[in-house]
């Protein structure tokens, strides 16, 4: 359904990519190929995009993406104290994902919302200012709704 929406043109790889994306949560292999072959682009080309842009994923992520800015103000600030805390918090590594598969955790380099630091962002909303001990409200915002 997702591919028959678009048409069958190497222009159309990112959107098809996001809506793939969106549909599984992240980019399975065999949707990337399905992808490649509909567009009538090599697959090393879809796989070379998907991995360019740190919006895919290439593994499942959680129903919640914890993302902390490593950016220079974030972490002149305390991100990896943050980090720290959220591993702490979650009980998972960098690029993992929780049993119940509601909370994934990432790093990113930069928000560009430096004036704000140290920040973090669950899915599109930015917290701002965030310090350790707002870790586990936070998370529990987000465990119980949102």
């Amino acid at each position: 359904m997702i591919l028959s929406a678009h048409r069958r043109d190497r222009s159309d790889l990112i959107p098809v990519l996001q809506q793939l994306q969106k549909r599984w949560g992240y980019l399975p292999e065999e949707a990337m190929a399905e992808a490649a072959r509909h567009l009538r682009v090599p697959e090393s080309t879809v796989y070379g995009v998907a991995t360019f842009y740190a919006l895919f994923s290439l593994k499942p992520r959680g129903r919640h993406v914890v993302s902390v800015c490593q950016g220079t103000s974030c972490f002149v600030r305390g991100a990896d104290r943050l980090q720290r805390r959220l591993q702490e918090e979650l009980n998972i590594e960098v690029g993992g994902v929780t049993p119940d598969k509601n909370f994934s955790l990432e790093i990113v380099r930069c928000v560009g919302c430096c004036a704000l630091a140290p920040v973090l962002t669950v899915g599109e909303r930015v917290h701002a200012k965030v310090q350790t001990k707002d870790v586990p409200r936070l998370l529990k915002e987000y465990q119980h709704g949102e």
